[in-house]
């Protein structure tokens, strides 16, 4: 994963840098509701311009059809970075023409018109195979920017050296989703605790009737291997559960809740780890050494299944070891609890930082190598 790095661009005074960035952020009614992956990008954005170099950035923003489309406009995020990176210009959503998702060498040549270098620090998607993330670098001597080198460091280094005891925290939906990062984990971690929606599949490879809670019946049986193999998983011993008739997110609709052992009955959906478990995962990482933490214990966004996220966020805030968030809703979890200033790494890209995680490289780190 050894990537090319700013400082092998050589002198740029002078030179036009296009890097690539992830200003995908989050709006509500035309504005920005949190700009951090915009500040993410500037100690890159501002090295580039303190060198001399004219300064060019380009983004995707939302999931526009190939299309200009006035929602997903780059004029907030454009407002925003002239606050912050006074004199950085700021091309239109890539994600405009179809020949950005389609990786249309076309595209990449009208993009890299006129440029003298490609940064690209866009880890959040650099997984994907896209015009901006893979094609520059064919075309222009090309680097990681601060933000992308520095998540490639962390994330290949939980791969390759570990300090140990390494405690993995999975959560989140679906088996199936995390299916290739829980096998890739399986062979680097001393244990994996799971919660979330995907524990159930789980716990019905273990026999536990799991009532109304998610289940992937066609994941049952790679479950139950795994479980079988001896590999060092760590599953809830209780749950806290939501009867029938209510719903998430309405406490007003009414329905009990309930802390559960591990089997449910019919029409209650477990909704989160229980205490129980939320005390014995937290034992777990309070002796480990590194931490990566993927993925809610339960539906925090409703605060009465919020307790186990809570309380296994700020297990992590507080363990001595190496801490890393691996992005997605566990890093929206630590910032809702308050707890992400005290976590060692929080990566800027969920599925990115899964992808790397299991396979050990992406897309975007082969073409600055110059292996696409």
């Amino acid at each position: 994963m050894d990537v090319p790095r700013l400082e092998d661009l050589g002198d740029l005074s002078g030179r036009r840098v296009l890097v690539r960035c992830d200003f995908n952020v989050p709006l509500s009614d035309g504005a920005i509701t949190d700009d951090l992956r915009i500040r993410a990008a500037l100690p890159t954005l501002q090295y580039l311009l303190d060198a001399g170099a004219e300064v060019t950035a380009c983004s995707h923003l939302g999931r526009p059809s190939g299309a200009p489309d006035p929602a997903f406009a780059m004029d907030p995020v454009r407002e925003r970075l002239a606050e912050l990176a006074p004199g950085v210009s700021l091309l239109e959503n890539l994600r405009f023409d179809p020949g950005e998702t389609a990786n249309d060498p076309a595209f990449t040549v009208r993009l890299v018109h006129d440029q003298d270098a490609y940064v690209n620090d866009a880890f959040g998607a650099s997984h994907r195979a896209h015009a901006s993330v893979v094609g520059p670098p064919r075309h222009l001597p090309s680097a990681a920017g601060r933000l992308l080198a520095r998540e490639v460091e962390v994330l290949g280094g939980l791969r390759e050296s570990p300090k140990r005891p390494f405690v993995g925290i999975m959560g989140g939906a679906k088996v199936s989703d995390k299916l290739g990062v829980v096998e890739a984990l399986l062979g680097v971690v001393d244990e994996l605790i799971i919660g979330g929606g995907m524990c159930f599949t789980f716990l019905a490879a273990r026999g536990a009737s799991v009532g109304a809670s998610l289940l992937e019946e066609d994941m049952v049986e790679t479950c139950a291997r795994l479980l079988d193999s001896g590999a060092p998983i760590r599953l809830p011993i209780d749950l806290t559960a939501l009867g029938p008739g209510g719903r998430i997110g309405d406490p007003s609709a009414g329905g009990e809740v309930r802390q559960s052992g591990t089997s449910l009955l019919d029409g209650w959906m477990g909704l989160d780890i229980g205490p129980g478990s939320a005390v014995e995962f937290c034992d777990v990482i309070a002796e480990a050494r590194t931490v990566l933490w993927n993925g809610p214990m339960g539906v925090f966004e409703d605060p009465r299944f919020a307790a186990g996220t809570r309380t296994i966020a700020e297990a992590v805030a507080d363990c001595r070891g190496f801490t890393v968030v691996g992005g997605g809703d566990s890093a929206a979890a630590a910032r809702q609890f308050g707890v992400a200033d005290r976590m060692d790494h929080v990566s800027t890209g969920g599925g990115a930082a899964l992808v790397l995680i299991e396979t050990g490289d992406l897309p975007g780190l082969a073409a600055l190598r110059g292996d696409a």
